[in-house]
Parts: C-alpha cells; sequence; structure tokens
C-alpha cells in the first residue's frame, strides 16, 4: 500500500487518531505524575475540536453519508465554544 492509497482511502485519519490518541495519554500522565502542562479537561476539549475535524475528513475520504460529515464538523465546533470558554475565564 502506498502513500496514495493510505490518503486516499481515508486510513491516514486511523493513524492519525491513533496518534492523537497516544498524546492524549502521555499528556494525561504526565499531568497527573508532575502537576505541570495540559490538565485532563482543557486537554479534552482541546483534542476534541481538531479530533472532530480529523473524523470529518475521514468521513469524506471514505464517503458517509453527508450528515455524518455533519455531525463531526457541529461536534468540532461545540468543542471549539467549549474550548474559547475554558480560556477566556482564565
Amino acid at each position: 500500500m502506498n502513500l496514495l492509497d493510505i490518503v486516499s482511502s481515508g486510513r491516514i485519519v486511523d493513524f492519525m487518531i491513533l496518534f492523537v490518541v497516544i498524546e492524549v495519554i502521555v499528556l494525561t500522565v504526565y499531568w497527573r505524575r508532575t502537576g505541570q502542562g495540559i490538565a485532563f479537561v482543557p486537554l479534552l476539549v482541546n483534542i476534541g475540536a481538531g479530533g472532530s475535524l480529523m473524523l470529518a475528513l475521514g468521513a469524506t475520504l471514505k464517503g458517509f453519508a453527508p450528515e455524518i460529515i455533519a455531525l463531526c464538523l457541529i461536534s468540532s465546533l461545540v468543542f471549539h465554544v467549549s474550548d474559547l470558554i475554558i480560556r477566556w475565564k482564565r
């Protein structure tokens, strides 16, 4: 399987999501052990916005129904607004 196949099939998004999950685990463990870094909820909200966009891309590349893509994009908006609210309060 070459790079074009990985991208056009949407498998690239699966790999990206895997790396994001690893990132969340590592950052959460670091935060819990040291008390430094990004707290769990703000991290999830921030990652949720980008993750939802990645899911929308994957759904598009895989030919999912427009409603699924729209749901992913709306989810990204909700996460984004939540992230702004959390940051605004600081």
